[in-house]
């Protein structure tokens, strides 16, 4: 197990020099990242990358930039500044005459925290100001500045080091809050115990099932086997390419189905934290098809199984959901698609060459999948301009071509096309 310890060098190196065993029973290995500023703990974060189980912040004060920047991806935690090291400060400003820390002003700490470390240590807190709120370093300045100037307070305590060496600039008393070697012995074991938890998080079994609806549709009508087994074969190929990328493994399950056995860890990575399902641009983009997928969790193959089908259920009936936990507990939902403008006109080109083409194939009660030389004698046009009408389909997204006809015949084989008449089903519901 891994932490990374960030701060400033100071506190770097005494965690560093606390060593792995102030984890607890826990094997831990510590990999310092210290700063000069605390807005570079954004910056420190994405240096550490994902080698990372857990993130251990020398304060709330670069822990709050980083998770407002959006960069924290493991458990991270911090090492408090109030209590202890808000006792200590006490201390030390009451052991110098210059100071008063009963006319004070305090930033980052929760007003809730400093009225409790002031009533434990019996000093009054009508004298005292509180900015709970982590802002930028020039407003936290000001603050302090401010009340000082109008002799509201005599002395400034604070959480960060820009606004700690501003006001010392300025002639302001000022006191930086330190961590004590027990809070930071205390934030790594807690730290210890977040990267142990993740780690077992992450290696939970994980189950995708990926459902074709091409395949499952074809097999109810008169469409050719031949590329119904074309189509399975390259799309197992492309699940085993993805499945051996992220650590998993592949195998069919029926005619239209297929099972992904994974780790939660490698299925975090290939969704995006669960936000994107997996599999889908890709066979997309190389097939021209649509597919649709369930992941489940569970503590055995069979339970993942269960939950990954529950969930492929759930898509197809909402189109939310995709992807459930151990306990069948929805995780995050599935974005949804851009909604077309409704003021688009739904008789485009393309669709107008598939309404003539679904009703020459209903009056010879033919197949789904055509070619050049079938869709141009349907539509009466050569089967150069019935080539081109077709690209023009899959563009629109109305047919996706299929693997080619292998023949014994020399020459260039037939590209076949199988056209989505589902489309104008759903055109007339919506009207």
């Amino acid at each position: 197990m891994t932490i990374g310890v960030i701060g400033p060098h100071e506190v770097v190196e005494r965690v560093m020099l606390m060593g792995p065993g102030s984890t607890g029973p826990l094997n831990a290995r510590l990999i310092a990242a210290a700063y000069r500023d605390e807005q570079e703990a954004t910056d420190k974060v994405l240096r550490l990358g994902s080698a990372i189980d857990a993130y251990l912040f020398a304060s709330p004060v670069p822990y709050e930039f980083a998770r407002k920047a959006g960069v924290l991806t493991m458990p991270a935690t911090y090492v408090p500044l109030g209590g202890a090291s808000l006792h200590e400060a006490l201390l030390r400003a009451t052991l110098d005459e210059r100071l008063d820390p009963t006319r004070a002003s305090l930033d980052v700490l929760s007003r809730t925290d400093v009225v409790e470390a002031y009533s434990e240590v019996d000093l009054p807190v009508d004298g005292i100001h509180v900015h709970e709120e982590l802002t930028s370093i020039a407003q936290l300045t000001s603050f302090h500045e401010g009340l000082w100037r109008r002799k509201s307070t005599r002395m400034a305590i604070t959480c960060v080091r820009g606004v700690a060496e501003r006001l010392e600039s300025m002639g302001v008393p000022a006191m930086r809050l330190r961590p004590t070697n027990a809070g930071v012995r205390s934030a790594l074991q807690t730290a210890g115990l977040l990267g142990a938890h993740h780690r077992l998080e992450e290696a939970q079994l994980g189950v995708v099932i990926v459902d074709v609806p091409t395949l499952r549709d074809s097999s109810r009508r008169s469409t050719p086997r031949y590329w119904r087994d074309e189509l399975r074969l390259s799309l197992q190929r492309l699940l085993l390419q993805e499945a051996h990328r992220i650590n998993a493994t592949a195998h069919p399950v029926d005619d239209h189905t297929f099972m992904v056995t994974a780790t939660r860890g490698s299925l975090v990575s290939a969704t995006e934290g669960f936000r994107q399902p997996p599999f889908v641009e890709r066979i997309k983009a190389e097939l021209g098809i649509a597919i649709e997928v369930g992941i489940g969790m569970g503590r055995t193959t069979q339970d993942a199984e269960a939950h990954a089908r529950a969930a492929l259920s759930r898509a197809q009936a909402t189109r939310q959901s995709f992807a459930v936990d151990r306990e069948g507990r929805s995780l995050v939902p599935a974005q949804r698609a851009p909604q077309r403008q409704a003021a688009e006109p739904l008789r485009t080109k393309g669709r107008e060459t598939l309404l003539r083409l679904s009703e020459k194939i209903a009056e010879e009660d033919g197949p789904l999948v055509v070619d050049a030389e079938n869709a141009g004698r349907m539509l009466g046009v050569t089967p150069r301009t019935a080539r081109r009408l077709l690209r023009t389909l899959v563009e629109e997204g109305l047919a996706w071509p299929l693997p080619p006809n292998r023949t014994l015949q020399p020459g260039r084989p037939r590209q076949l096309y199988r056209l989505i008449l589902e489309k104008l089903d759903k055109d007339k519901a919506s009207k």
